[in-house]
């Protein structure tokens, strides 16, 4: 319980600037603790390392955190599973994305459940509270490429990938 307080603390301070893209520009760190709630509460996974790297996994991503400081904070089991779920910056947005569904099938378990709750998540949020500038057909992009992502990653938990596919059932459809 104290690394997972730690971890919403670290986490809460990397990205105390950071807004999601709704039209209440909602703190970014409701996202992290809604994976970690969709893990802990609706798929009752117990695993503090899933539910730490849950709280941290876009740290490396999107804010300056490095890899040497969770590790030293960490350890190196929650690490290595931020580093499968982070995307590489340096690389065009369509590559990232097409990265992530060639690589879901071959991450590890862990990061497959934090791929999961990160999908579900963001699922969600386009249904209920979307980026304020989405027209509809980008927010049926995004369900068809984390439809295609989550693909990769069945088999790992069936409970997170049956809220998925709920969470996909309310995706937009074309008028």
């Amino acid at each position: 319980m104290n690394k997972l307080i730690q971890a919403i603390n670290f986490a809460a301070d990397r990205h105390r600037n950071q807004r999601r893209k709704d039209v209440h520009a909602s703190p970014y760190i409701n996202h992290p603790i809604a994976l970690a709630n969709v893990l802990a509460n609706e798929a009752f996974v117990e695993d503090d390392c899933v539910l730490i790297a849950a709280i941290l996994h876009d740290t490396l991503e999107d804010t300056e955190t490095t890899e040497t400081e969770l590790v030293q904070l960490f350890g190196q089991e929650i690490a290595d599973i931020v580093l499968e779920v982070t995307d590489d910056k340096t690389l065009p947005k369509a590559e990232r994305k097409r990265l992530q569904i060639e690589h879901a099938a071959s991450i590890s378990r862990l990061a497959k459940l934090v791929k999961l709750a990160d999908k579900i998540c963001n699922l969600r949020d386009i249904t209920s509270n979307p980026p304020s500038n989405w027209p509809e057909e980008r927010k049926r992009e995004y369900f068809e490429w984390a439809r295609a992502v989550v693909d990769g990653l069945r088999g790992v938990h069936p409970a997170l990938e049956q809220l998925f596919d709920e969470s996909y059932k309310a995706r937009p459809l074309p008028s």
